[in-house]
């Protein structure tokens, strides 16, 4: 076995723990969710700012790789002053579930500090299949940063 099929493999299966240990939501009950407007969270989006610009979920807040600040970091600066037991979802939907490098990480990385309510949108197939094609709702617009 070569060491880059070696390292692939550890890859993927720290992926899968990490996704075996992240809190999901389906975009159905996000939807719902949001649409009783009883306890909102804190939606995230962490993917490309061309797509968040396209069409993203009403009020979330962008803190992608092409935010000014530059991803996860951008994500800090846009938490940081939140209690850490506010709800917060993060969601990409810039490519399937198995391959996108955005979610993980940002879940992650609000756990690490110390949010203990994160949940990541489970976006199967994109964005758009998931979320836009069933009806509910987006708007447009430049980044909320």
């Amino acid at each position: 076995m070569t060491m880059k099929v070696l390292a692939l493999g550890v890859a993927a299966a720290l992926a899968v723990g990490l996704a075996a240990d992240m809190a999901l939501v389906q975009p159905k009950d996000l939807a719902a969710q949001l649409a009783a407007k009883v306890s909102n969270p804190v939606v995230v989006y962490v993917g490309p700012n061309f797509l968040y610009r396209g069409k993203h979920i009403p009020g979330s807040i962008y803190a992608g790789p092409g935010s000014q600040t530059g991803g996860l970091e951008a994500l800090k600066l846009a938490v940081d002053k939140l209690p850490r037991t506010r709800e917060i979802v993060v969601y990409c939907g810039c490519c399937p579930w198995s391959h996108c490098p955005n979610v993980k990480p940002a879940a992650e990385l609000l756990r690490l500090m110390g949010f203990t309510h994160v949940k990541a949108m489970y976006v199967e197939t994109s964005f758009a299949a998931d979320w836009i094609d069933k009806g509910y709702p987006v708007e447009a617009g430049t980044p909320r940063e």
